[in-house]
């Protein structure tokens, strides 16, 4: 036995195993935490260049004026960039990404919690897991059983909006759209919820 699988199996204390899975899960909440800062300052900017002054902005993010100002001008090049569009109807990858993201909350919370895709969208949702092609699918099937097997639960235009969606992820566009992939899903994902609580796709 070497030196190495002593320490890993006769510690006395955690495994080398044990430990790594510690670290790991440490690791994705750093992670997911130094991401939702690069969310919000990226939607700071993106509102700042759309005229709403940063005293509204701090009072929405939370953040001081002061604290909005130096990140407003630290990520203000020169001229803003153009906003994203957000029109329900899109067709890129990351924007039906956040439909998905958004139509999945509303099943969970629907069905209170008691819907398959639960864990998946709130790992998602708090950044434990990513948007990778894998999880995603993973949704896709998990939305699919849930509006099978809650059919009479649900209403009809959650069932629209997922083959909306299903379709176009199947075959998303790939032409250039401003904003980032992040920026997109999360705006995806407010104005999907918004339809559904009014009763739409």
């Amino acid at each position: 036995m070497t030196d190495k699988e002593g320490l890993r199996h006769h510690s006395g204390f955690l495994t080398e195993e044990q430990a790594g899975k510690l670290f790991a899960g440490m690791n994705e909440v750093i992670l997911a935490g130094e991401e939702m800062r690069r969310l919000r300052s990226e939607m700071i900017t993106l509102f700042a260049g759309l005229g709403w002054t940063q005293e509204t902005i701090a009072r929405l993010t939370g953040m001081s004026q002061p604290a909005v100002s130096k990140q407003v001008t630290k990520s203000r090049p020169g001229k803003p960039a153009p906003p994203p569009g957000v029109a329900l109807e899109q067709h890129d990858a990351p924007w039906l990404e956040g439909r998905l993201w958004g139509l999945a909350e509303e099943i969970s919370e629907t069905l209170h919690d008691d819907a398959r895709c639960t864990r998946l969208v709130d790992a998602l949702g708090r950044g434990r897991k990513r948007f990778t092609p894998q999880n995603v699918d993973a949704l896709r099937r998990l939305v699919e059983q849930d509006l099978t097997e809650h059919r009479a639960d649900l209403p009809g235009s959650h069932r629209d909006a997922y083959d909306v969606i299903s379709r176009g992820l199947d075959v998303p566009t790939e032409t250039a759209v401003a904003g980032s992939a992040q920026v997109r899903r999360t705006l995806a994902h407010r104005v999907q919820r918004d339809r559904l609580a009014g009763g739409g796709r």
